[in-house]
């Protein structure tokens, strides 16, 4: 079993930042990929960024240049975290933490960002 705590979001205005954080605990010596995905009211989820344990990443394009994915482990706890510049209010959404284990995904509870004047 792996927990995902996400944290960092909020009410930010347009041009903005905001960095979220997603702490992993539990069999986190299993994970491999780790990600950032996020769901507008009314729209379907959507990967924003991904990162592998080897430290590749992979963006949407539509954050391409303004969102930034990185990880980092400590002792007993993996950190996820997404830098987030120049957010735009079609950035609003909740943002989920992901983590892939052999034949398992585990899902954060989800933390809200809001771009708006």
């Amino acid at each position: 079993q792996v927990q995902l705590v996400e944290s960092g979001g909020g009410l930010v205005q347009p041009g903005g930042s905001l960095r979220l954080s997603c702490a992993a605990s539990g069999n986190i010596f299993g994970i491999y990929n780790m990600g950032w995905y996020r769901q507008a009211a009314g729209k379907q989820r959507e990967l924003v960024a991904a990162i592998t344990s080897g430290g590749s990443t992979n963006y949407a394009d539509s954050i391409k240049g303004r969102f930034t994915i990185s990880r980092d482990n400590a002792k007993n706890t993996l950190f996820l975290y997404l830098q987030m510049n120049s957010l735009k209010p079609e950035d609003t959404a909740v943002y989920y933490c992901n983590a892939d284990l052999p034949l398992r995904r585990f899902w954060g509870q989800g933390t809200q960002v809001t771009v708006s004047s």
